[in-house]
């Protein structure tokens, strides 16, 4: 694949040395590179004693594994598992660790990638936000991804149900990249329901990425660590919904303290998803309505990078936004002015609202217009929302 390194193999010592430093028991990734520091190299920490291991004051169980060599035993069991999966290894000395990545607190010893390893260094924007959206929520994360795909930047995000998997659904159809940063072990999916999906990344040349060994389970404690990285990676984060109380605002929180830009798509104040995207607008986050919102946010020499898009950059050749209508005959203009993005509405609902100034039969054709043009969508029990 164009972009992608060859797995690191077991001979690769150096590599070995730092993953044998994130598998060391008690140590951390901070401790970690002071401990790196210290000695002056990667190198030099497993050249020392055991007394001088002791002496920095890691925990004793820590300075054991390293110098007894069992932190090292432990690296070449992974790196066979990682070799065996074709799993590439990123590493703080490596040329191709992101460099986004290295100006963050507490970057990642070890990066375990699947796919195209020069994605996850690409100017991209992190699309994050609720579990449970609604369907402008769906609506708008997958539109403004595939716009902003369809621009050449890369989606980050994180594989989970909701916000996250419209992203990298939407960066899908632009035919673009986008990379999903676990919360688990690289090999490990989850949800189990976002497999196909993970596939489909791989297979339009993006990246599955995750700082947690092979075969870690979906830990609820590793998904807020993993959120520094899906902002760390990105220029910008952009947040589409999310309630008072959710991992989303780590991420937020965690964009700022890296100075990344903060963009969010303002919803309805009577919904309780609306709360951390309008909360962030009141703190200076800048509103996104479209695509171009984020565009004129990027610095100059991302801009002028990035080509134009050669494939289609959202359903219809429309961009995502809350304001856009277009020219629609009178009886489709009548309908979608009573619709909500937010809210459904059924269809005795309209009938009743509408009748006798349209016939039931001309507001059936009408929804089926809508449907077609991608302005509405049909949920089940024949309730219908806008799209944006």
């Amino acid at each position: 694949m164009a972009g992608a390194v060859l797995p690191i193999q077991s001979t690769d010592t150096h590599a070995v040395e730092w993953l044998a430093l994130s598998l060391t028991a008690g140590l951390g990734t901070t401790k970690a590179r002071r401990l790196v520091e210290h000695f002056g190299s990667v190198q030099e920490v497993f050249r020392a004693s055991l007394t001088e291991l002791e002496a920095t004051g890691i925990q004793t169980v820590s300075a054991q594994s390293l110098g007894t060599g069992r932190s090292m035993e432990l690296a070449q069991e992974e790196l066979a598992g990682a070799v065996a999966a074709g799993v590439s290894l990123l590493v703080p000395d490596d040329p191709a660790y992101p460099a986004q990545l290295k100006q963050i607190y507490e970057p990642p010893v070890v990066l375990y990638v699947r796919g195209n390893t020069a994605a996850v260094s690409l100017p991209g924007i992190a699309l994050v936000g609720t579990r449970h959206p609604t369907p402008y929520g769906m609506a708008m994360a997958e539109r403004l991804a595939c716009d902003l795909a369809a621009r050449g930047l890369v989606i980050f995000s994180g594989l989970a149900r909701g916000v996250d998997t419209a992203g990298h659904r939407g960066a899908i159809a632009a035919k673009g990249k986008t990379v999903a940063v676990f919360g688990t072990g690289i090999d490990i999916i989850y949800p189990k329901e976002n497999t196909r999906l993970a596939e489909q990344i791989l297979s339009c040349g993006g990246a599955l990425l995750s700082e947690f060994p092979l075969t870690s389970f979906a830990a609820p404690q590793n998904f807020p660590i993993r959120n520094r990285i899906i902002s760390g990676l990105s220029i910008g984060v952009l947040v589409v919904e999310a309630a008072e109380y959710s991992g989303t605002r780590i991420t937020a929180r965690c964009a700022l303290e890296q100075n990344r830009d903060v963009f969010a798509v303002p919803g309805n104040v009577t919904n309780k998803n609306s709360w951390g995207p309008n909360t962030l607008i009141k703190q200076g986050a800048k509103l996104v309505a479209t695509r171009e919102d984020v565009w004129e946010e990027l610095p100059g020499d991302v801009r002028l990078a990035l080509e134009p898009a050669a494939s289609p950059e959202s359903e219809a050749g429309q961009t995502a936004s809350l304001f856009q209508e277009g020219d629609l005959p009178p009886h489709e203009k009548k309908i979608l002015a009573l619709l909500k993005a937010d809210e459904a509405t059924h269809i005795d609902e309209l009938v009743e609202q509408l009748e006798p100034a349209i016939s039931s039969s001309e507001i059936f054709a009408a929804l089926f217009e809508l449907e077609l043009a991608g302005k509405i969508k049909q949920m089940p029990g024949k309730n219908f929302v806008k799209s944006f």
